[in-house]
């Protein structure tokens, strides 16, 4: 036992002075916090050797803090890093490092919480900054503006933008590779991710054999022993591309492989190592109204209460789940049950837009469900779905903006 605890700080303290943050999935949140904190206050100490590498250092582990809890504090304080950083910058390379890590946090508000206004806050910050001398700072800034491109292209849903968004993405693989940055796998899994989508909205062999071919590398790469959470999201990925096909084909044994995959994701880790990551396994693999109940439910307790993309996605499931087992046994009583706790909740002052949404969309299954047996959906379904989709996709959040459509049309 003490040989590991040595050998553990030998690690720790081998990896602090590494630029690669990837070792850090091998270490638990509040491990992760307290390192984070440690960080902040070396860079604040008068005696800091480098204090502008040590608060940039500070931010990234609260960026990755926040990441994987969702934690507004920890974003406030990535936030504060950052424009720490924008004060103290003393050259063009470092304003320009500066202006990477204000549109890292403002990339994760919008991953976390929605709002598309963050995204272009996140560009505008580069437009201040001069050119950078140094390719790698140059390819990093390529690597978050293709980021923000590529969100933005997915909001947008026009084909030309998301052509451009991969194009970006490609060039800020290439540029990555070629300066040695340690985020250069990260960068080929949101291309495989972007490309995986919009070959299956598409239908388009040629993405989805770009995606398979840089996920088949990506799960070599990224080692259970290493990168456990990477190799997670790798895994998640290929489970979400499979069951997206299997639906759309009706092939029942590719669907079932969808589910081993994202089993084998959920298997990579504890739900308490990195509880988003978690969650948003068990959400992704979550079909329209079929699957257990129970680790939607343990979802939800995990994302609830912060106003995020993935609480709401996750109530709205867990909601659907909870509907679907009532109208299949007729159960009318579980049914009012939960309809009186919707109505309960549906005007609380203060509520997160989102969160109303995945409330609205409950009450459209709900009226749905009692359609089912015997009474007719409410003449006000249809205008609730509107303002229900209406305010997700302002709000950035697409698959709730496509629910309450496909929810519209079977009213």
């Amino acid at each position: 036992m003490f040989e590991f605890g040595r050998d553990l700080r030998k690690l720790f303290d081998k990896a602090r002075e590494s630029e690669d943050l990837g070792w850090v999935e091998l270490i638990g949140v509040d491990l992760l916090h307290a390192e984070a904190r440690r960080e902040s206050i070396d860079a604040g100490r008068v005696s800091c050797a480098r204090p502008f590498e040590t608060e940039r250092r500070a931010g990234a582990l609260w960026r990755e803090h926040a990441r994987r809890t969702g934690a507004g504090d920890s974003l406030d304080r990535a936030e504060r890093a950052a424009e720490g950083l924008s004060r103290a910058a003393a050259s063009d390379d470092q304003r320009a490092l500066a202006a990477i890590d204000r549109a890292q946090v403002l990339l994760l508000r919008f991953d976390l919480c929605g709002d598309p206004t963050r995204l272009a806050m996140a560009l505008e910050g580069f437009g201040a900054a001069r050119p950078t001398r140094r390719g790698w700072v140059t390819a990093e800034a390529m690597a978050v503006k293709a980021l923000v491109q590529a969100r933005q292209a997915r909001l947008s849903n026009q084909g030309e933008a998301l052509q451009g968004a991969s194009a970006a993405l490609d060039a800020a693989v290439q540029a990555a590779v070629a300066k040695g940055l340690p985020n250069a796998d990260d960068l080929k899994l949101e291309r495989a991710a972007l490309a995986l989508e919009v070959g299956v909205l598409n239908r388009d062999s040629r993405l989805l054999d770009l995606a398979g071919r840089d996920l088949s590398a990506l799960a070599e790469t990224f080692s259970p022993d290493r990168r456990p959470l990477s190799r997670a999201r790798v895994l998640a990925l290929c489970g979400a591309g499979l069951s997206a096909l299997a639906a759309a084909a009706g092939h029942s044994q590719a669907q079932a492989q969808g589910r081993m995959m994202f089993q084998a994701a959920a298997d990579q880790f504890t739900p308490d190592h990195s509880p988003l990551d978690w969650a948003a396994i068990q959400v992704a693999q979550a079909g329209e109204g079929d699957g257990p109940l129970m680790p939607l439910v343990q979802a939800e307790a995990l994302t609830q209460g912060q106003g995020l993309v993935l609480g709401a996605l996750a109530r709205e499931r867990r909601l659907a789940r909870e509907i679907a087992l009532a109208a299949e046994v007729g159960d009318r009583a579980g049914l009012d049950q939960i309809e009186t706790r919707l109505r309960d909740r549906l005007p609380a002052a203060g509520k997160a837009p989102l969160d109303w949404v995945a409330d609205q969309l409950g009450m459209a299954r709900l009226a749905l469900a009692r359609r089912a047996v015997g009474k007719a959906p409410p003449p006000a379904l249809t205008l609730g779905l509107l303002e229900a989709e209406a305010v997700a996709r302002e709000m950035g959040a697409l698959v709730l903006a496509d629910r309450a459509v496909g929810l519209r049309a079977r009213a």
